[in-house]
């Protein structure tokens, strides 16, 4: 197969990029589309040779498209008319104007791409826009497979379900049977992919999918232990962390991945201030360095503390449930000293960069900001997942 001419979407930071390169699939990125100065400012730092178009994708006409002559599409559109915790606009938020221009061109193209592969969060599989892509894909002929899959499938200790579809051009089909059903997880057959053995998952371990249904349902269910958990979530992140397919993440920490022992001078940096402390300590999802499980990051940690990702107790000779006894009867000056034993930090860019799978060649620009480090990571993908579903899609 000669090399595959790749057209890269909402390109983001380059997560799509690196997955194609993890994939080991003959390819090369032929041109990168995006609007986001920041990302495409560290698109460029770690893929200079790489031909980047700063502009809007319904700014590029159709005989734009045609010269690329691209084999495969990759892309990941914007996630916000989707979320749970958004509006929800699905095809009326202006943001989804760009993916409905490129179902336009789709059919019009003076060449059908041979694969498409596109990303975005659960919720985008119940909107309009799906159903206008698998439209579209239908009258085109493509065969098609939609997936929910979450790095936990890879052993990876961080949750981040997503809505993926592979498509493949007539004629041609996959390696495994396609089905109409959204799979949970990879098909099964498949094609004979070998991974590293430290991301291999049992297929005895419950699916992405069940454990988020479960976490909901557990939601204000049961007697409260303490920071506000209930039993059955607390029983839910033990089983987790008891998983052993499941990597610790202690295997993913710069800043010492021993037994919580960290460089305190650079660790002091992401310790959560104060005033966090005070204020949203009931709220967090607290790991430990040999915790196999960590909440999805979005592009607010760092800065808006529920829901954006778990904090990690770098400090061990006290356990959680011993700092939060009582907490409630203390002054904030004695709350502050009794939880700042446990040693709250953030994780740092590079540790998330970490459990989303980019390598080690990845890095910033040195003008980026530690905030922006954390948004553009946010709004970007697990790298191993989609080089996985590349494979599965090529071969």
């Amino acid at each position: 197969m000669d090399n595959i001419r790749v057209l890269e979407l909402y390109s983001g930071i380059g997560g799509m990029h690196y997955a194609l390169k993890e994939s080991g699939v003959a390819a090369e990125v032929v041109a990168a589309v995006d609007v986001n100065t920041t990302a495409n400012e560290i698109y460029k730092h770690n893929f200079p040779s790489t031909p980047l178009r700063s502009k809007t994708i319904e700014g590029m006409t159709l005989d734009d498209f045609d010269k690329f002559a691209f084999d495969m599409i990759l892309m990941s559109p914007p996630c916000q008319p989707f979320t749970r915790i958004g509006l929800q606009g699905d095809i009326s938020d202006p943001r989804t104007k760009s993916f409905l221009y490129i179902l336009d061109l789709l059919p019009r193209l003076s060449k059908l791409p041979r694969f498409i592969l596109l990303e975005n969060v659960k919720g985008f599989e119940t909107s309009s826009a799906r159903d206008s892509l698998v439209s579209t894909l239908k009258d085109c002929g493509y065969t098609y497979q939609e997936l929910m899959v979450s790095p936990t499938s890879l052993g990876i200790p961080n949750s981040r379900l997503r809505y993926f579809l592979i498509a493949k051009a007539p004629p041609g089909s996959f390696s495994f049977h396609t089905s109409s059903e959204i799979l949970e997880g990879f098909p099964s057959p498949a094609v004979q992919v070998v991974p590293e053995p430290s991301l291999v998952k049992s297929a005895s371990c419950r699916t992405a999918c069940q454990e988020e249904d479960k976490e909901k349902q557990e939601e204000g269910d049961g007697q409260i232990l303490y920071k506000l958990e209930t039993a059955k979530q607390a029983d839910r992140k033990s089983s987790q962390n008891n998983d052993t397919s499941v990597r610790q993440i202690q295997d993913f920490l710069e800043l010492g991945a021993e037994e919580g022992m960290e460089d305190e001078e650079e660790g002091d940096k992401y310790l959560l201030p104060a005033k966090t402390l005070l204020r949203y300590a009931l709220l967090m999802d607290i790991v430990r360095p040999t915790c196999r499980r960590s909440v999805c990051f979005t592009k607010g940690y760092g800065h808006y503390v529920e829901g954006t990702g778990s904090v990690l107790q770098s400090c061990l000779e006290t356990e959680v449930e011993e700092a939060f006894r009582g907490l409630e009867q203390l002054s904030d000056e004695e709350k502050l000293n009794q939880l700042s034993r446990l040693r709250l930090r953030y994780f740092t860019p590079r540790e998330i960069a970490n459990l989303m799978g980019f390598p080690k060649t990845f890095t910033f620009p040195e003008n980026i900001t530690t905030k922006q480090q954390y948004r553009v990571l946010g709004n970007s993908l697990n790298v191993h997942v989609v080089s996985r579903l590349i494979q599965l899609m090529v071969s």
